[in-house]
């Protein structure tokens, strides 16, 4: 049960620890009614390969980061608030049977279990933890959620146009409304997406700027030439899944079973 956590030096030794592996890559964890949950190991589904990264589920956020050194040292921590997760199952195939979507406002990625018992547990406990922390604080579950983006390995050539095919200088772009492959003329465009780009337009597929235009010029306020203009995107502009490189990461890629520190409560 998580309110018994609370306040205990079981639980502050936890988090200390946790702390202390992120060093000063990190921000403080230990904040008042914070409790460590679980933690263990996932592979994450980035942009160019899948990858290990260390979790750790609170009872308001899920952290993430690297492995540097395998329950000693992590870095490039992600932190994300509980408020904004959706999850997904993923049971297409075999392949996926152990996997399912984090999907949050800013960013959208697949995480996969070593077993399906595993990932049985990490849903359950992720999901009790949303269930309460809606239920404390009396907000509704977020609606809108970023794309999950597809890894460069799936497209040789451009989703859109099916021509234009990737090299080592024509590179890859993704879609940050459907998350799709595309080229740079493809994608030459920019929208403003809620939670995405800190305020500033991010590029999207010329289909979904299309199908974003259509619905703004049948909208009763309509949209004038200059919104056009400041959509309009610079195709040599960055395009990065935020913790994809992994130059001194991931030395250690064990695998232990996750640990979780509290018991789900039956409704």
């Amino acid at each position: 049960m998580v309110d018994r956590l609370v306040n205990t030096e079981s639980n502050a030794r936890r988090i200390a620890m946790v702390e202390n592996c992120f060093g000063s890559s990190g921000v403080p964890l230990g904040v008042p009614g914070r409790v460590l949950v679980g933690e263990g190991v996932l592979t994450k589904m980035c942009r160019k390969k899948p990858k290990s990264r260390q979790f750790f589920l609170f009872n308001d956020i899920l952290v993430y980061g690297n492995i540097v050194i395998n329950k000693k040292k992590y870095n490039k921590q992600h932190i994300i608030p509980l408020e904004e997760v959706k999850l997904e199952s993923l049971q297409d195939d075999a392949q996926c049977r152990n996997g399912w979507l984090i999907k949050t406002v800013t960013k959208s990625f697949a995480v996969h279990a070593a077993t399906s018992t595993e990932k049985q547990e990490w849903m359950a406990h992720i999901t009790k933890c949303i269930e309460d922390l809606l239920r404390k604080s009396g907000k509704k579950p977020v609606e809108t959620h970023a794309a999950v983006w597809v890894p460069d390995n799936e497209a040789n050539i451009c989703m859109h146009c099916k021509k234009s095919q990737f090299t080592v200088l024509n590179r890859r772009h993704h879609c940050r409304q459907c998350g799709t492959v595309v080229c740079g003329p493809c994608s030459n465009k920019k929208l403003f997406l809620p939670g995405q780009g800190n305020g500033k337009a991010v590029r999207v597929c010329l289909q979904c700027y299309d199908t974003a235009s259509k619905v703004k010029v049948s909208s009763p306020t309509g949209v004038n030439n200059n919104s056009e203009q400041r959509n309009s995107a610079d195709s040599s502009g960055g395009d990065s899944s935020g913790d994809d490189d992994d130059a001194a990461a991931n030395k250690e890629e064990t695998h232990d079973e996750p640990k979780f520190y509290s018991t789900l409560l039956q409704r």
